[in-house]
């Protein structure tokens, strides 16, 4: 038996519930799960990998908006640099090139949209 207290319309009661299985006999309780923690919000989510390291192809992570393109076609970048922020679930995420190189196309302009998978640029 597990003894329970509900609140009702301001009115607080106590009582006792046994689980009964199908055939009308107690089932005893498997062990507990742990209750959910809460904790601190997330962090911002990391910077989006590349689809494919020797490609240079950067996709998007999740469907979004382009908030800021800071890179254009032709431009040298390195390895980790900001290429565009993409706005996902009121987030800004940072999206960052994935090697040394220079960006071979990048065809996005602030605001535009994207789906999960889109390529947004590649660095050669």
């Amino acid at each position: 038996m597990s003894k329970y207290r509900i609140t009702v319309d301001g009115k607080t009661y106590e009582m006792d519930v046994e689980l009964i299985g199908a055939n009308g006999a107690a089932v005893q309780p498997v062990a507990k799960a742990a209750a959910p923690v809460v904790s601190a919000p997330a962090a911002p989510a990391p910077a989006a990998k590349p689809a494919a390291a020797s490609t240079g192809a950067v996709i998007a992570p999740m469907p979004g908006t382009i908030l800021k393109v800071l890179k254009a076609s032709g431009d040298a970048v390195k390895a980790g640099d900001v290429v565009l922020i993409l706005e996902a679930m009121k987030m800004e995420n940072e999206i960052t090139a994935p090697s040394d190189g220079v960006i071979g196309s990048l065809s996005l302009a602030q605001g535009s949209t994207v789906a999960g998978g889109d390529l947004l640029f590649e660095v050669k």
